[in-house]
């Protein structure tokens, strides 16, 4: 058996923020399934919002449940040092454009029809793949065992 590569700092850096940045995504989820008012009104218009929320069917709502929770656990596994993280990662990036693909069959409300609300779905989408492809780096040199 070999001994696995000492991570270098970059990597804890970049598992780190990988945990910040999912971890943000895990509590707009628990704000977003809750239907917590105070944090959709900061987005706009709450009724609307929550009207379009609840528009999404079941298999995007299960896509988004995975998007977001296979990041968390991504990031988890990767501060774990676990060679599954990128495994997660895919499912990750999977239910991701399944959730996102949900926007094209429902119209986006105006309040979110935005710079910002038409380009983070691919600002998400980015993260993920990058996380994906460097967890099967850090596998393939060592360093996920």
């Amino acid at each position: 058996m070999t001994q696995a590569n000492k991570a270098p700092a970059s990597f804890w850096i970049i598992a780190g923020l990988s945990l910040l940045w999912n971890g943000f995504g895990g509590y707009d989820y628990i704000m977003s399934q809750t239907r917590n008012e105070a944090w959709l009104s900061q987005m706009g218009d709450y009724q609307e919002i929550v009207a379009w929320l609840d528009a999404f069917p079941l298999w995007a709502q299960i896509g988004y449940g995975f998007g977001v929770w296979g990041s968390v656990a991504g990031s988890i596994l990767l501060l774990m040092r676990s060679r599954h993280a990128a495994s997660v990662f895919l499912v990750s990036l999977v239910g991701a454009i399944i959730s996102f693909s949900a926007q094209l069959i429902n119209k986006v409300p105006p309040s979110l029809d935005n710079t910002a609300g038409n380009v983070m779905p691919f600002v998400i989408l980015a993260v993920i793949a990058f996380l994906w492809w460097y967890a099967r780096r850090q596998t393939a040199a060592g360093v996920l065992r």
